[in-house]
């Protein structure tokens, strides 16, 4: 027997249908778009200030790995900005200096019209089909498979921290005190209460952070998504006896990029923005356990080809952001099961360090995305680490299992981070090497594992083999010497301050060299035996001379 509510309405359902299509049309009437400027204002002066657009930190930072404080450090111009919003139909939605841009939503028509204003330099459809080129793919959701939980036993979270060798590190007291992490996701419910970040939060190691989407410094009291909290836990995590994140003592920064309600580019500029103020704020490292593929609107879609590296929005941001001094760690995606299988943006950009997954056994796990032809000529992913069944905390302080590369990645972050704090005289892409190199598969890397589990402890090795090296390279001739003392340092150090000691310890003579004028005049010092010391921003090496 069928009860009346069972029956179908015929007229119901074309209402249903009429109803849905007019919303469908109504949404995707507005259009996502980026207007790029022509210029910005008093570049040289903000250059010569830099404390105007930087902190100290973050020009310490770039100072430490000669990294240039250029014009994409200044911000864009507050007054074109304005003008755009006064624009009838216009919404800004996120804006970057680095990119000389602003997102901005509104009708097709009211974006074109944009163009006659003399400060745009040019605008890019998010919709590929009004910039003459077609894209199409399959809506895909990213934390979809990322949800199923068991209860957690005490002593399991050692096998993913045992299995790069963090543990190690740990033992060594490298635990990420002195690295600063920014951490981009879609939410960070209870992260400023709960007992799992306890020690964070006394120690002074959550540094705050803001909301991109809303717009709120009320970064912890979205709690719609727990995705964030999840991820910090990885690696800031700490319960007594039963969890302790990768790199517990470093220091971080939340802030929430991803609108977990719907999926539009607009989440690639607010993960820009993001960048532009972690940078800002000189930290260290990014980890981003995201990725952008397709959209609620189809028009907006990438394909696959996409994903090589320099075509979408928030690729060139992480590139960007790896340029500025900033090791950026991304999970790879979970689509190696799905017709999309490769990686996501921004994993796709080989400059910065994509993990995919495995399980506890080390074995591939299939929704880890892989590598493809799209990445011509660098490897994608770069290497992996635990994504099946990780141990993780979520927002009611429980310890349970998930699935991802959402989980994979921060992991790995974590336990860079106290590897960089035991190699600090390195470059963040000097880590990222040691990285790949340590890994178990890095003479035969394939597209399923990269080049495989990596091995903390053997990465901090290779790096202090290879700063021997770089001392080894340092020279000084002739010895003895009687006029000018030429100087060999390492390839790739192109200034150094020389110091020269007496044998009571007095500094006689202090200078900056240069890679084109690379002897230092001792002419006018008294016969007798020196110490020069030479000094780099990561390494210095000191010798005895005898001048005649």
């Amino acid at each position: 027997m069928v009860s009346i509510s069972e029956i179908p309405n015929p007229m119901k359902n074309i209402f249903t249908t009429i109803l849905f299509l007019l919303v469908l049309t109504t949404s995707f009437a507005q259009e996502d778009a980026w207007i790029y400027f022509t210029d910005k204002p008093n570049v040289e002066v903000a250059i010569a200030n830099p404390l105007s657009i930087l902190t100290q930190k973050a020009i310490d930072r770039k100072q430490n790995h000669n990294i240039a404080i250029d014009e994409r450090d200044v911000p864009v111009n507050e007054a074109y900005v304005t003008d755009i919003k006064s624009q009838t139909g216009i919404v800004v939605m996120a804006k970057s200096k680095w990119f000389n841009a602003v997102h901005i939503r509104g009708t097709e028509d009211a974006i074109n019209a944009l163009g006659n204003l003399t400060f745009v330099d040019r605008i890019d459809f998010a919709n590929q089909n009004l910039n003459t080129s077609l894209r199409s793919a399959s809506v895909f959701n990213k934390t979809e498979i990322e949800e199923s939980t068991v209860a957690f036993t005490y002593g399991d979270t050692q096998n993913q921290v045992e299995m790069i060798n963090a543990d190690e590190l740990h033992l060594s007291d490298f635990t990420g005190e002195g690295m600063t992490i920014a951490v981009m996701d879609a939410g960070f419910p209870n992260v400023n209460t709960m007992d799992a970040f306890q020690r964070l939060r006394e120690n002074g190691g959550l540094k705050g952070g803001y909301d991109f989407v809303d717009r709120t410094t009320a970064v912890y009291d979205f709690a719609d998504n727990n995705h964030g909290t999840k991820v910090l836990s990885t690696m800031a995590g700490f319960i007594a006896n039963e969890f302790v994140g990768t790199a517990p003592d470093a220091s971080y920064y939340v802030f929430r990029t991803e609108d977990s309600g719907s999926e539009n580019p607009v989440e690639e500029s607010y993960w820009v923005e993001a960048a532009e103020r972690a940078d800002s704020l000189g930290v260290d490292m990014i980890n981003t356990s995201l990725g952008y593929q397709t959209y609620d609107n189809p028009n907006y879609n990438y394909t696959p080809a996409d994903m090589n590296g320099q075509t979408t929005y928030i690729t060139k941001g992480a590139s960007i952001a790896a340029e500025k001094g900033i090791l950026v760690v991304v999970s790879a995606g979970n689509s190696g099961a799905t017709d999309w299988q490769t990686v996501g943006a921004p994993a796709d950009s080989p400059h910065v360090l994509s993990i995919g997954g495995v399980n506890a056994d080390g074995d591939y796990v299939s929704f880890s995305s892989q590598g493809s032809a799209a990445q011509i000529g660098y490897q994608k992913p770069d290497v992996v680490a635990r994504a099946g069944l990780t141990f993780v905390i979520d927002d009611n302080n429980a310890i349970v299992q998930n699935n991802g590369t959402s989980f994979s990645a921060p992991i790995l972050c974590g336990g860079i981070a106290a590897l960089w704090e035991a190699i600090p005289e390195a470059s963040p892409t000097e880590v990222m090497n040691y990285v790949r190199q340590s890994a178990s598969q890095y003479m035969n890397p394939d597209n399923f594992l990269g080049y495989g589990i990596p091995d903390l402890n053997v990465a901090q090795s290779l790096a202090v083999i290879g700063h021997n090296q770089e001392l080894k390279a340092f020279k000084i001739y002739p010895n003895p010497v009687t006029t000018n003392l030429n100087i060999e340092a390492p390839i790739g150090i192109n200034q150094m301050e020389v110091s020269v000691y007496n044998q009571i310890g007095q500094r006689i003579l202090s200078q900056s060299i240069f890679e084109n004028s690379n002897h230092l005049d001792v002419s006018g010092l008294a016969s007798g035996v020196y110490v020069i010391e030479l000094s780099s921003t990561r390494i210095s090496k000191t010798f005895k001379f005898i001048k005649q």
